[in-house]
Order: C-alpha cells, then structure tokens, then sequence
C-alpha cells in the first residue's frame, strides 16, 4: 500500500478492492478509461468541468461527482479534499499531477499538460494548488452568488 500522505501528487485510498480502486457502485471501471473524480456541488468546479465535458478527449472519460456517488463517509471526504484523476491503468493522481493527467487527454489543454510533465513544473503547480485550496471556499462563495439560478 502506498503511505504517501493525502496532499501528495499519487495516494491509495483505504479499501479492500485492487489497489488504487476506490470503492462503490457508482465508481466507473471500464478499462482504458481515465476517471476524474471532483466535487460536484462546487459551482466552480461545476464550471471548470463542464468546460472540459464539452470537449473530445484522447481517450475515454468517466465523470465521477464524488459529492453525490455512493462511497464511504471517509471516501468521499478524502476525494472532496482536492482534485483526483484515476488512470486507466488504476492509479490513483491528486492535485496537480491529476490536473495534468486530464490536460494531457484533452484538446486545447495538452500543451498545459506537456508543460506540467517537465522536470520540476508538478511540483511547482502542485504549490500554488495547495495555495489556492484554502481560498477554494471564498470562491465558491462568490460564484454562487454571482451565478443566475
């Protein structure tokens, strides 16, 4: 089992299945398919994903709404924590090694993804990530109240 703490880019969530499988009858399987798991009832992260919805991506895409999927308690508060983007080969990235996983398998978005893969830039991003965490719920917030119904 990886003992990687949870703000580190690759952590293993706790369960009896595979490894690097979080559980549930809600959580895509599908081989060959790069899940991203985030928070749906985050008006910002709504927007950020239906933003990268509406793209084709370089392989398939299984959309987990971790806010409203039918996990354990401790699950969904781990994936509610930051960003998590499970790859098809079962790994399971946070932070900004799963934003550049994801930017990497959609158009207008490799290049940020290829920049993200040089040597030193995740760790970079992965600092002003954990930056913007606490500013996340201020901005949420504001979006919400600035957001027509």
């Amino acid at each position: 089992m990886n003992n990687a703490p949870l703000g580190s880019a690759t952590t293993e969530l706790p369960h009896p299945s595979p490894p690097h499988a979080p559980t549930g009858p809600d959580m895509p399987t599908a081989c060959g398919t790069l899940t991203v798991m985030y928070d749906g009832s985050c008006p910002l992260c709504q927007r950020e994903i239906g933003l990268y919805q509406s793209l084709t991506p370089l392989q398939p895409v299984a959309w987990l709404d971790v806010s409203a999927a039918n996990l354990t308690p401790a699950t969904r508060q781990q994936l509610m924590a930051r960003f998590h983007v499970q790859q098809s080969d079962g790994q399971l990235l946070s932070g900004a090694a799963a934003f550049v996983a994801l930017w990497l398998n959609m158009p207008g978005w490799r290049w940020l993804g290829r920049l993200g893969r040089l040597p030193g830039v995740t760790p970079v991003l992965e600092v002003l990530y954990r930056g913007f965490l606490p500013l996340r719920p201020t901005l949420q917030k504001w979006v919400k109240k600035h957001t027509a119904p």
